[in-house]
């Protein structure tokens, strides 16, 4: 698994960034059965530059905690079958697989811990968790989707022992 990783501000979060990006991608790699190496983008921002990113893709004027943005045009999600036949969707110098990138504003991390009762670690992690499954496809815009979203969620974090 490769993790592109980039961190710009001022701010830093008291975690190993990096390294808890790694696991948490790793166990939802494992979680979905991706038969496949990945490669992951993440780059840890701050609210200005977030906001502007979530008012120029996905035409939303306010900062938000977490953008995703998947590589891979999934036919369900979740399900890998068709990719032996898509090979544009892999790393020709790798063979890794393209997932995508996750942009995570490091202030809405501070703001959503606090706010939800839980460590700047688990609310990191649920946002890296989160959006994992976009790239895998997921969504939430129904109910029943966010009611899948939010058990997966809640079990790749309990794999981690990463607990609210």
């Amino acid at each position: 698994m490769t993790l592109l990783f980039e961190e710009e501000g001022e701010l830093s979060l008291p975690l190993e960034c990096e390294e808890l990006a790694k696991k948490v991608i790793e166990a939802a790699v494992d979680y979905e059965e991706c038969p496949y190496e990945t490669e992951v983008n993440l780059l840890l921002t701050m609210n200005n530059e977030i906001h502007e990113m979530n008012r120029q893709f996905r035409q939303i004027d306010r900062p938000t905690d977490v953008l995703s943005f998947p590589m891979v045009d999934y036919e369900e999600p979740g399900k890998f079958d068709f990719l032996e036949e898509a090979m544009e969707y892999f790393n020709p110098e790798t063979g890794e697989l393209v997932l995508g990138d996750i942009v995570i504003s490091k202030e809405k991390v501070i703001a959503q811990a606090e706010e939800y009762g839980h460590s700047i670690e688990r609310e990191y992690a649920f946002l890296i968790a989160h959006s994992m499954l976009h790239l895998f496809g997921y969504d939430h815009m129904e109910e029943e989707e966010r009611a899948v979203m939010e058990q997966k969620q809640k079990e790749i974090l309990e794999q981690l022992q990463i607990l609210r």
